[in-house]
């Protein structure tokens, strides 16, 4: 089975056919997903919160995005991998950009890095493409540049809960001359997305409302595994968390039964 490439996603783009990302951590979640067609996988930095128990994916560490990132890479055989390059990885100086991007590709063995910067890392953006590193840039509403506003936990249907037209332009225009293959919009209006999907010639994938040429899917609250889905039930698909709490519920009730299943009797 060939892995899905940057060439393979944009011809998607001009065929019009929409391209699925989800998001994994590990090498189990990797494989199901993978297997179940999507084209790409973003070991998102909110591996730090659904995975590793961090409160902010602020916290998130490189080495924890390489450890990560390589899990998912070995547990794909299809899905085109992008890692995130975690806060501080890329900011300091380009020489360290390069440098973190580089071990999302040779350690970890993703595809693609991807990072949350605007017009103003530009020129980052084209020292790691020019070091042969294909990037997905991440603009709109970044978490890592709303760190003490308030913003990043804003509703929806907040007054602010779209990011400005000029800016998100600005940003657009800079990391396509920059070299990135494809940019993700977050808080981005839907009129706006369209119209990007429409005017630009990178894939650009959505987190969010708007039609652009992909959507990408937090898995955790996509398919509802999470803690919180077994209180408040929110998600469209699943719920994994209920399916996996009725599980460990009657093997529990078996083992003090006495009751032997074939699965207790298969060898770890």
């Amino acid at each position: 089975m060939a892995r899905v490439t940057i060439p393979d996603l944009l011809q998607m783009k001009r065929d019009k056919k929409k391209v699925v990302m989800m998001t994994a951590y590990d090498y189990t979640t990797a494989g199901i997903i993978d297997r179940g067609g999507v084209e790409m996988i973003l070991v998102g930095d909110s591996g730090g919160r659904y995975l590793l128990g961090h409160q902010d994916n602020n916290w998130v560490t490189m080495d924890e995005m390489v450890l990560m990132t390589r899990a998912v890479s070995r547990g794909t055989k299809r899905a085109f991998v992008v890692g995130d390059m975690p806060f501080m990885t890329y900011q300091i100086n380009k020489e360290e950009a390069i440098r973190n991007a580089a071990r999302l590709i040779q350690e970890a063995g993703a595809q693609a890095a991807k990072l949350e910067v605007g017009a103003n890392h530009a020129s980052t953006v084209e020292a790691i493409v020019k070091a042969g590193i294909p990037v997905m840039g991440h603009i709109g509403l970044t978490p890592m540049s709303t760190i003490g506003t308030g913003r990043r936990d804003r509703p929806p249907d907040a007054d602010d809960a779209f990011i400005e037209e000029e800016t998100v332009w600005r940003d657009a225009r800079a990391l396509i001359e920059a070299g990135a293959f494809s940019l993700l919009l977050t808080r981005v209006s839907p009129e706006l997305v369209g119209r990007m999907a429409q005017e630009l010639s990178v894939l650009t994938m959505v987190a969010g409302p708007g039609d652009g040429d992909g959507r990408l899917g937090v898995t955790p609250n996509t398919v509802g595994f999470t803690v919180a889905e077994l209180d408040q039930p929110r998600a469209s698909y699943g719920p994994v968390a209920a399916s996996l709490l009725d599980a460990v519920q009657k093997f529990s009730a078996d083992v003090r039964a006495g009751k032997l299943t074939r699965s207790m009797l298969r060898p770890t």
